[in-house]
C-alpha cells in the first residue's frame, strides 16, 4: 500500500530525513546492545554456572528483559549519536547547505527531526512506563536468584503510618514464619495520644487481616485510662507484608500507575526513605523528553560543514552525552542521599542542556 506522505504536510526531503534518522537510530541500538551483551556475559557466565542458572531462563527471563531496559535507558543516548552521524555525513557531502539554499529555513529543516525525536520519546515513554516494569520483575528475580541476592526475608524496625494519625512499629518481621515481633499500634487524634495497642507477636492472615498475641490495649480519656489485656484477637490494619520489603531496586517493576499510587501512599503514612522512587518515577517523564533536547543540540552543531568533518562533530557529540549521562547520574545521587529534591534532580540536567540546545540553535549557519 503506498502512503502519500504529502496529504500529512511532508515533503521528500523529510521523509528522507525521517527514514535516516530512525534508520541510524535502531542501526546504533543493534550495535551497542550487542557490545553490551558481550560484556555483561562475560561478567556473569561465571554467576551463572555456579548458581546453575538454566539456559532457557537466561535467554528468557533476562536477556529477552535486558535488551528493552537498557534500550529505553540509554535511549537518548542512542538518538544523540544517531543525528549527530547523520547529519554530520550530510553536512560533509553539502546536503545541508543544498537544503538552506533552496529556501527551505533552518526551522523548517528541524522539523522531520522533531517528528522523529517526537516517535521515540513516546515510544519511550510507553515502553519505560507501561511495557518494561513488568518485563522488569522477570529479570530482577533472576538476578536475585542466579546472581546476586539483594531480596531480605525479615524486615528491623519498621514504622509507618498506616491511615491518619494510627502509627504502626514492628521491631522485626519475618516471612519465613509470617510473625513480627514487639508490635504497637498508636492513634492519635491531633497530637493528643487516644490508644496504644501492644502485642508480643503479630501474625498477617489475609489482606489487611492480622492476629495479634499477648496483648495490652490502652485507651485514653482525658485523665481516665481503660486498660484490657487479653492472649490474641483479630484485628484489622490498612497495610500488607509486602509493604515492608519494597526497595529502591524494586521501583522498576511498578508502572506508572502503580509507582505514583505507591508515592502517595508512604507519603500519607509518613515514610521518609522513598527518594529511590520518586527519582525513578520522575525520570519516566524527563528521560523521554531528553530525545528532543538532544535532538536540538545534536542538529544545531552538526549541521555546519567545518574541517575535521563527522570525526569532529562525533567527538563532540559523544563528549555532550557523557557529560549529560555524568551530570544526571551526579543529580540522581544528590536525589537519592536527600541532598537535593527528586524532582529538581532529575528535571535539572535536561533544563541545562535545553539552553546549551537553545544557544547552538541561534548560533547554527542558517
Amino acid at each position: 500500500m503506498h502512503i502519500d506522505y504529502r496529504n500529512f504536510g511532508l515533503k521528500k526531503i523529510d521523509i528522507y530525513i525521517i527514514k535516516k534518522f530512525l534508520g541510524t537510530y535502531l542501526f546504533s541500538i543493534v550495535m551497542i546492545l550487542s557490545i553490551a551483551i558481550v560484556f555483561d556475559l562475560t561478567e556473569k557466565l561465571d554467576n551463572f554456572f555456579e548458581n546453575n542458572a538454566p539456559l532457557k531462563a537466561i535467554i528468557e527471563d533476562y536477556y529477552f528483559n535486558f535488551i528493552p531496559f537498557y534500550m529505553n535507558m540509554f535511549s537518548p543516548l542512542f538518538t544523540f549519536i544517531a543525528v549527530i552521524f547523520f547529519t554530520s555525513k550530510m553536512a560533509t557531502n553539502t546536503e545541508i547547505i543544498a537544503i538552506l539554499s533552496s529556501g527551505v529555513s533552518f526551522k523548517r529543516l528541524m522539523v522531520p527531526y522533531f517528528i522523529s525525536a517526537a516517535l521515540i520519546s513516546a515510544l519511550s515513554f510507553g515502553l519505560g512506563g507501561y511495557v518494561i516494569p513488568p518485563a522488569s520483575k522477570k529479570m530482577l528475580d533472576f538476578e536475585d536468584k542466579y546472581v546476586k541476592r539483594f531480596k531480605h526475608d525479615n524486615a528491623r524496625n519498621v514504622q509507618m503510618e498506616v491511615e491518619k494519625g494510627v502509627i504502626m512499629y514492628i521491631e522485626r518481621y519475618e516471612v519465613s514464619s509470617n510473625m513480627g515481633y514487639h508490635f504497637s499500634l498508636e492513634k492519635f487524634k491531633g497530637k493528643t495520644l487516644v490508644s496504644r495497642l501492644t502485642a508480643q507477636t503479630i501474625s498477617w492472615d489475609s489482606v489487611y487481616k492480622w492476629k495479634i498475641t499477648d496483648y495490652l490495649q490502652r485507651d485514653f480519656n482525658g485523665m481516665r485510662e481503660k486498660i484490657t489485656r487479653g492472649i490474641s484477637k483479630d484485628t484489622t490494619i490498612m497495610v500488607q507484608p509486602k509493604e515492608f520489603f519494597i526497595t529502591s531496586e524494586e521501583a522498576a517493576q511498578l508502572n506508572n500507575t502503580q509507582l505514583g499510587d505507591y508515592l502517595y501512599r508512604q507519603r500519607k503514612r509518613g515514610v521518609g526513605n522513598i527518594q529511590g522512587f520518586e527519582d525513578e518515577y520522575y525520570k519516566r517523564f524527563a528521560t523521554p523528553l531528553a530525545a528532543l533536547i538532544l535532538t536540538l543540540i545534536g542538529v544545531s552543531l552538526s549541521s555546519r560543514k567545518v574541517r575535521g568533518g563527522m570525526g569532529l562533530h562525533l567527538g563532540i557529540g559523544l563528549a555532550l552525552s557523557s557529560l549529560y549521562i555524568l551530570f544526571s547520574t551526579l543529580s540522581s545521587t544528590f536525589s537519592v542521599s536527600g541532598d537535593m529534591s527528586a524532582l529538581a534532580a532529575v528535571w535539572l540536567p535536561n533544563l541545562l542542556f535545553l539552553s546549551i540546545g537553545i544557544y547552538l540553535y541561534f548560533t547554527a549557519p542558517k
